[in-house]
């Protein structure tokens, strides 16, 4: 057929060729059978291409027959491999071999949970609950218009829903008038002369400038109180004040009926702590020897004292429950406001007093005699002395540059005993080298330059010595401790590690220079038994004891960690408690192990411990710590840990079977005549004399050089010299 196409395929591709038009025509078929005939006539045959890369080696069969052993290997192709960085400790470049080899092609963060879990399965209900709601959907958009309209109004609770309406009367308006009548009046009339007008204005003049007085010192008194705000200059009527002096609510007397209800409350609050306080005693000391537990008891704590450390404890001489203590900061980056709190603990809740520092405080220090008078030491050099008694936050006494402060941190203040001094007086010592005595006179802080601390070890002649201060500065002094029977002699510990043995009357050079410590000293603490012995704590993690007839330490005892105090004990000449930063408190007790401590324990989580002090009282067993986050922990010692020599004799005469009996009182000339056998010495012998004759056997002292002291020891006072 001449009109028929004619497919052909030439290099995969269909090629329709058509014949000429002046050929015969042909019968056209039906399209659907011409389908039916030629079921394939649109499918075309497809061809393979041989894709080559460029790079592809031509190989033989031979070759390509061969065995080709390939290591695969983690490593990126395309990675780096000549990286180079600078390297600062060896001053030059240096090549990085440190490439990452991973390479990352697909990425995607999600949650993959088993279908039988409980997350799995309720996301399983929450897909079918999706679709669900998908085909219901669906459903109702296929049920038309009306009921899509349907759907969009606003359907209302057919379980709980009553349609209620409710109406009130309006109360009628009311009319209402009240007639009063005027107030009298009375006419009246007077000739007034000079001397009445006179008096007058000059009445009037007095009253004004009164009114003045009293706003003045209304104004004064507000202002000295940070919390109340600064009254008005309007004087206060005379019905007002006669109204507060007869109100019940603000006088004295309710003041003191609250604070004895409030620690009523808080002793029925803390009853259990109480009773321990009072009672305890921990009853497997008696098969433990040589071992001792401390119980924890009250934690003091302040809101206002939030992320400050505890930098100085202090007990006060005359009230036997009542505590002072410092807050500060020892990270000198972060320096803040400094705060006084005073607890009692027959309160253990909130402060009794409280008082505000510009800057923190580094030390502070009851009078022994004064018990009110708190003298205190700041991070700016500054020396302030409060009266607790007095309720304004304000020091009475307070040092200035012109009064001679110090330009570094004051580390420790120690009150003078009053020896006959008119005036009291205390020492202080700071960073900037200087052991300064402050004197109160009427209006300000007089100073005198005790003694400045040089620098010892760093000149080889004395004649270089001067050239050498000069140039390299002054010796930080970290703290002090004077001599409980001799009144002129005190210890002083450097930031260098060295320690040395000054005299009030003789400051142009120390007595004797003790090197034991390795880094800066912390405390120093004479025996209150002993007159020759005296502790040192250093960050060198030791706690040493000293003679200080002798230039090397007799004792040395390693606490694993920064100590950062230590104390003696108030009623033996051998128990000491020392702190240390991993928030242990080691308790010695020399007469009964040399080496190692009775008590090790911890009493704070993940804080430092910074501070320890013993109740003065000897008949007391507690223990105050403080820590790094502004909390005070009072601890109760067991019976092993507060023995005295004294309780340990008289236990061995009991056990073997002597009857004791106490020695009568010394008659006057008694001492001077002498005589007397041995055993009567000994029986009267005082518990002061026990402790010294203790300490002087356990670290082998001659007894011959140690002033004997007698119950002058206990209360601190130095004794008389012998005629």
């Amino acid at each position: 057929a001449p009109s028929k196409m004619k497919s052909t395929k030439s290099m995969g591709k269909k090629v329709v060729m058509k014949r000429d038009s002046s050929d015969a025509p042909m019968q056209e078929k039906p399209a659907k059978k011409r389908v039916e005939e030629e079921p394939n006539a649109g499918w075309t045959e497809p061809t393979t291409v041989m894709v080559k890369p460029p790079e592809q080696l031509d190989l033989n069969e031979k070759e390509l027959a061969a065995d080709q052993t390939r290591i695969l290997s983690a490593k990126d192709p395309s990675a780096p491999h000549n990286i180079t960085r600078y390297s600062f400790q060896l001053q030059s470049y240096k090549l990085d071999a440190s490439v990452e080899q991973m390479a990352t092609h697909f990425e995607m963060q999600g949650n993959l949970y088993h279908h039988d879990d409980e997350q799995g399965v309720r996301i399983l209900a929450g897909k079918e609950a999706a679709e669900e709601a998908n085909r219901r959907a669906a459903e109702a958009e296929q049920m038309g218009a009306e009921a899509g309209a349907t759907d969009a109004t606003l359907h209302r609770n057919q379980f709980n829903f009553s349609e209620r309406a409710c109406q009130t009367a309006m109360p009628p308006h009311r009319d209402r008038q009240v007639a009063t009548q005027p107030p009298p009046s009375v006419v009246f009339s007077n000739t007034a002369g000079l001397c009445e007008i006179f008096d007058a204005y000059t009445e009037d003049l007095q009253r004004q400038r009164i009114a003045k007085d009293k706003a003045a010192e209304a104004a004064k008194a507000s202002k000295n109180r940070k919390e109340d705000k600064v009254e008005d200059d309007e004087a206060p009527d005379d019905s007002s004040n006669s109204n507060k002096d007869m109100d019940m609510v603000h006088s004295a007397a309710m003041q003191k009926s609250l604070k004895i209800m409030e620690r009523m409350l808080n002793q029925n609050t803390y009853d259990e702590i109480a009773q321990d306080f009072r009672f305890w005693d921990d009853a497997s000391d008696g098969f433990k020897e040589g071992e001792g537990t401390l119980l924890p008891l009250w934690k003091f704590w302040s809101e206002r004292a939030r992320r400050k450390h505890v930098t100085a404890l202090c007990w006060n001489p005359h009230y036997n429950d009542l505590f002072a203590v410092g807050y500060g900061s020892y990270d000198f980056m972060k320096q803040a406001s400094g705060l006084i709190c005073c607890f009692s603990l027959k309160n253990p809740s909130h402060p009794e007093y409280s008082f505000t520092t510009e800057t923190g405080v580094m030390c502070l220090h009851f009078h022994p005699n004064h018990p009110s008078l708190l003298a205190v030491g700041c991070y700016d050099g500054t020396v302030v002395v409060f009266d607790i008694r007095n309720k304004l936050n304000k020091p009475i006494f307070h040092s200035t540059v012109k009064t001679g402060k110090h330009t570094d941190p004051v580390w420790q203040v120690t009150w003078q005993k009053d020896d006959g001094v008119k005036s009291l007086n205390f020492f202080s010592i700071s960073s900037d080298g200087r052991v300064t005595l402050w004197t109160l006179s009427k209006n300000e802080l007089e100073y005198t330059d005790i003694m400045e601390l040089k620098l010892t070890g760093l000149v080889t002649s004395d004649h270089d010595e001067q050239e050498e201060t000069s140039l390299v500065g002054l010796a930080g002094g970290c703290c002090m401790d004077f001599n409980s029977f001799t009144d002129h002699l005190f210890f002083v510990g450097t930031e260098e590690g060295r320690m040395h043995k000054c005299s009030k009357a003789y400051n142009s050079q120390y007595l004797e220079t003790y090197e034991g410590h390795l880094m800066a000293i912390y405390a120093v603490r004479c025996n209150h038994f002993h007159p020759r012995v005296f502790l040192s704590a250093s960050a060198d993690w030791t706690v040493k004891l000293w003679d200080h007839q002798s230039r090397h330490p007799l004792m040395s005892f390693d606490l694993g960690n920064a100590v950062g105090d230590v104390e003696w004990a108030p009623y033996s000449s051998s128990v000491f408690a020392a702190v240390t930063n991993d928030g242990k408190v080691h308790v010695f007790d020399l007469a009964e192990n040399k080496h190692e401590a009775m008590c090790d324990q911890k009493v704070v989580r993940k804080s430092k411990v910074t501070h320890v002090a013993f109740n003065p009282n000897p008949d007391s067993a507690i223990l105050l710590v403080g820590d790094d986050r502004g909390g005070v922990l009072a601890l109760k010692l067991s019976p092993n840990l507060r023995r005295t020599e004294a309780q340990k004799r008289s236990e061995a005469k009991a056990s073997e079977g002597v009857d004791i009996k106490k020695a009568p009182p010394k008659k006057k000339g008694a001492a001077a005549a002498g005589g007397g056998d041995e055993g009567e010495a000994k029986v009267q012998l005082t518990a002061a004399d026990m402790e010294v004759e203790k300490l002087d056997k356990l670290l082998g002292l001659s007894s011959h050089t140690t002033a004997s002291p007698t119950a002058t020891a206990a209360t601190g006072a130095a004794p008389a010299a012998a005629p």
